[in-house]
């Protein structure tokens, strides 16, 4: 038996079987109810339990370590917030939240107090999926072309969400978790039939960069319940059907076609299917929830895969409502420290590193890596494939172009030019002819300096303003001028050093007390 001291608040449709469960776990504390009737009758139910009508009276219960909410969406994200500051671990029902930006900052609330976020998506504690999810890994089924998913019923009708909301985030969950990635774009068509308002069956594809496509059917205006998850490799094709007998709720099909005088030939084989020890989901995901909260494992369906999950259901959502196609970029899956002005793009496939800051008209191309605690000024050009290390600064109007990279801690001046063919012409395109360019950690590259295709600037160098650079560049070397020549040597701190050109000599910075040796015409730090 678990620790009792567990809180549900909301015992509707889905929060009662959250009472079941925590209950017959010997985990719940106490049932939140706004309508004293219906917690009447759950206390009758269950004993030695308590009861609250007021979600403060939880709050401030120091027997309740954490709180498991099923409220309608629209409240999720407040009750989390509250429950997250008042120290408590947080179970949210699907979804997490409406907005994105909430989920960021309840991910960030839950990482700052050191509180497990998780979130309901429950196939994700199915037998069936996760054997699915092995077979996936293992290869089983080879490489992964298409998924599609119909989950339909007629009932379980809703006014306070449309079926997008109400049944496709299982569907969403699960998809993501199959091929790994984010989609690239996303279509969504629906209907609305019994409400002008409120769609009753949508039709959402996906689309990814690796290829495969998915599809995602649901309604609850259908004439008998499906609930059906289809994966189609080119070794095999797995069928989980979740309305089937346990034994039979995963078959795996190893159709196989064969070109044939340029036809394509399918040869259908027998089903075989795959024996999954039963456990009951729900059961299986309060019993999860209970270990993180022992454990402080982070959950396998945490606030940052609800967060992904909302992405795509905010992206569906407006693909329903206008009827076109949404391109799913990185904004949506950064982590939870990342500020992003709107007016920024950043493709899709970009790697940005926590805490770092992109402002106004700023584009980060394809294949670009940025590390953690940059700020990248407005109006900067990143890409595409370049690397930027950590705790860099690239000021306004900068253009940072393939073939340079920066290591860390590297400073970028305002309309500071990087190059990077040295011999353009218009007329015959040089994109094969790329010249590396090196950037060295701690540089500094002034504004309106020019930094020539081709060379290295080394650590902690600093280039003047307005400087034209055509050659490598020592270590802490002080260059200036058009064309770039060297007049001294510069501190790690940022300050010229009294050492000569050439020669040899040594100096302590005043500053951090390190010892500069100049030794054979170059700088360095002793025992550095």
């Amino acid at each position: 038996m678990h620790e009792k001291n567990i809180a549900i608040v909301g015992t509707g449709y889905w929060g009662k079987n959250l009472v079941r469960n925590f209950y017959n776990l010997g985990a719940l504390h106490t049932i939140c109810d706004s309508n004293p009737d219906t917690l009447e009758h759950f206390l009758g139910q269950y004993d030695g339990i308590e009861g609250a009508t007021s979600f403060s009276t939880v709050l401030n219960n120091e027997e309740v370590k954490a709180v498991a909410i099923s409220s309608p969406a629209v409240t999720h994200a407040t009750l989390a917030r509250e429950a997250l500051l008042a120290g408590k671990d947080v179970y949210v029902e699907k979804p997490l939240c409406l907005s994105e930006h909430d989920a960021i900052e309840l991910n960030d609330f839950a990482s700052k107090n050191q509180k497990i976020l998780m979130v309901g998506h429950l196939l994700w504690y199915h037998p069936v999926v996760l054997k699915l999810k092995e077979l996936v890994d293992m290869g089983g089924l080879g490489r992964i072309r298409y998924i599609y998913s119909n989950r339909l019923n007629l009932g379980k009708l809703r006014r306070e969400e449309n079926v997008l909301w109400s049944f496709a985030p299982h569907d969403i969950s699960v998809i993501l978790g199959l091929t790994g990635e984010m989609p690239e774009s996303v279509r969504a068509q629906g209907g609305n039939f019994l409400h002008q308002k409120i769609a009753d069956t949508t039709v959402t594809l996906l689309n990814f960069s690796s290829g495969i496509r998915a599809h995602i059917f649901v309604s609850w205006l259908h004439p008998f319940k499906e609930q059906k998850l289809v994966v189609v490799g080119d070794k095999q094709m797995a069928v989980f059907d979740d309305t089937a007998p346990w034994d039979e709720k995963l078959v795996l099909y190893p159709h196989s076609i064969d070109w044939m005088e340029n036809i394509p030939v399918a040869h259908k084989a027998k089903g075989n299917f795959i024996k999954v020890e039963q456990d009951e989901p729900l059961r299986a995901e309060c019993v999860h929830f209970l270990e993180c909260m022992k454990t402080r494992q982070k959950p396998r369906t945490d606030g940052e895969e609800g967060l992904r999950v909302l992405k795509i259901l905010n992206a569906s959502q407006e693909s329903l409502e206008h009827e076109k196609k949404i391109y799913i970029d990185t904004v949506g899956t950064l982590t939870r420290t990342q500020k992003i002005h709107e007016t920024a793009k950043v493709d899709h496939g970009v790697q940005i590193g926590k805490g770092t800051r992109i402002w106004h008209f700023s584009h980060i191309i394809k294949g670009s890596k940025i590390g953690s605690n940059c700020s990248i000024g407005q109006n900067v050009v990143i890409g595409p494939n370049v690397t930027i290390g950590k705790g860099c600064k690239i000021q306004n109007n900068v253009s940072v172009y393939e073939g340079v990279e920066l290591e860390d801690y590297v400073f970028c001046g305002p309309s500071m030019v990087f190059t990077n063919v040295y011999n353009p012409r218009c007329e015959f395109p040089r994109k094969n002819e790329y010249r590396k360019t090196l950037v060295k950690k701690g540089a500094t590259l002034g504004a309106n300096c020019t930094i020539v295709a081709g060379i290295t600037i080394g650590q902690y160098a600093f280039i003047g303003a307005g400087a034209v650079v055509t050659r490598d560049v020592p270590d802490f070397a002080l260059v200036v001028g058009n064309p770039a020549r060297q007049i001294g040597w510069m501190s790690k701190y940022g300050e010229q050093l009294p050492l000569p050109i050439h020669g040899e000599g040594e100096y302590e910075c005043p500053h951090t007390g390190e010892k500069y040796e100049l030794n054979k015409g170059k700088v360095s730090i002793k025992d550095w």
